[in-house]
């Protein structure tokens, strides 16, 4: 057959829940299209795929699979992580040319700027390999107290993190979000951008062959709204960031989230259009991530005695 009468194979965008890829419960889909100005405005432009529309189903399950997997990921060690993590960034080296086109389109970007924001997600996921065996030493250390005792403080996980990633920066605020969440132990159950989820659906499948177990990072598309609203008041989520959220949804969050006391990181505060994202993501992105959903633990412990004289550490 002539390749001029060949049809080409369209890509079917799934979610990515429990290191699987399922379609969403309900059935649903909902057309993503390009954007029709570099600005990254919404509008009906070209047609790009369907997108699985996920349901509050499909985020308790993925609040499911995070939970199971957060025994064997924060009982990892730091080390193991950032190896993992190193490994994620060496993956999306490999497919970076998908992920600049998908960008693209996704934003409205130039190839050459989506080539940098492509860029400088994978250099991201290097940034925070590297942090995972030093974090501790940051948010930790030993406590000076009166008396014959150790007091020593480390950090802990905080456990499953939902993560409301950012409407516009559909690929690098989206990797500079959940790379700190997961660098530090934490499980992630990740809303992509709601009008750009196709670097998200696409990064699952990165994920899923980087070493990164199953149920680590969840990845649902949709309605941001309609699948937040259920983690916020879900008992077995411990924080939230929402940072994709607009401001009165935000509010709405963060009172669902008090009801089992959430760890909430807020948005940064709207610009002109009313969007919450206008954090730089190209900026240096700092450890305030990696500090913002960990907990800290305090030991005490007798430093004990030492030889006959009775002398002491």
């Amino acid at each position: 057959m002539s390749d001029n009468n060949r049809l080409g194979v369209f890509k079917t965008y799934k979610l990515y829940v429990g290191g699987k890829f399922p379609r969403s419960e309900s059935g649903r889909v909902y057309e993503v299209t390009t954007k029709t100005s570099a600005a990254g405005t919404a509008g009906k432009g070209q047609w790009l795929a369907n997108a699985p529309q996920s349901s509050r189903k499909d985020a308790r399950d993925a609040v499911v699979a995070a939970r199971k997997a957060f025994g064997g990921w924060s009982g990892a060690t730091a080390y193991n992580r950032g190896q993992v993590l190193y490994r994620v960034a060496e993956m999306l080296e490999g497919r970076k040319e998908q992920f600049v086109r998908e960008v693209a389109a996704s934003e409205g970007l130039s190839k050459s700027k989506a080539a940098a924001a492509v860029d400088a997600a994978i250099d991201r996921w290097v940034w925070y390999a590297g942090w995972t065996d030093k974090i501790g030493q940051i948010a930790g250390g030993a406590n000076p107290v009166a008396g014959p005792f150790f007091n020593l403080s480390t950090p802990e996980p905080t456990g499953v993190v939902a993560v409301l990633a950012p409407q516009k920066s559909s690929f690098l605020g989206l990797v500079s979000m959940i790379a700190p969440v997961i660098a530090t132990g934490n499980t992630a159950v990740v809303i992509a951008s709601a009008d750009a989820p196709l670097p998200a659906l696409s990064l699952g499948e990165v994920l899923a062959t980087s070493d990164v177990p199953g149920g680590v990072v969840n990845i649902l598309s949709g309605v941001t709204a309609e699948i937040a609203a259920p983690l916020a008041a879900h008992q077995d989520v411990n924080a939230i960031d929402l940072t994709g959220a607009d401001a009165e949804l935000a509010k709405e969050l963060e009172i669902a989230a008090a009801d089992n006391l959430k760890r909430v990181l807020r948005p940064q505060p709207v610009d002109t259009d009313g969007a919450s994202d206008s954090e730089d993501w190209l900026a240096s992105p700092g450890t305030h991530r990696l500090t913002a959903f960990l907990e800290t633990k305090t030991v005490w412990h007798p430093t004990g005695a030492l030889g006959a004289a009775g002398s002491s550490y």
